[in-house]
């Protein structure tokens, strides 16, 4: 009885190691790849060193270049919700809405409704 638990916990542990490697692995690959700053060599560089020795070369990868990891996923993580902001600000869907309402209550002509979507759209 207490093998099996024991296995199970050694299990469980490898499991966890192993989803920890591939999140890293992927993680500094991806940050790397994205850096702006790295040149190409230093790029493949990296990725030589990463490939052939993996837990030394995201050991020292994160040694190295670490902090600024987090400084590119804000920059990255600004960036995008910037262009969220950008698109879903434009209203351009509630303002269909509210022309559609006005034309369904007879407020406003079908002529008009086509121009204001136009221009709404434009």
């Amino acid at each position: 009885m207490i093998d099996g638990f024991w296995d199970v916990v050694l299990w469980m542990l490898a499991l966890f190691v192993f989803t920890m490697f591939f999140w890293m692995f992927i993680t500094v690959l991806a940050d790397m790849w994205t850096d702006p700053e790295a040149s190409g060599w230093a790029k493949a560089g990296w990725t030589f060193f990463i490939v052939i020795l993996p837990w030394l070369g995201i050991l020292i990868y994160l040694i190295a270049k670490g902090g600024g990891m987090a400084e590119r996923a804000m920059k990255k993580q600004q960036a995008q919700e910037q262009y969220i902001r950008q698109v879903a600000g434009s209203g351009s869907a509630s303002e269909l809405a509210t022309l559609a309402e006005l034309k369904e209550k007879g407020h406003i002509t079908e002529e008009e409704f086509n121009k204001a979507k136009a221009s709404i759209l434009a």
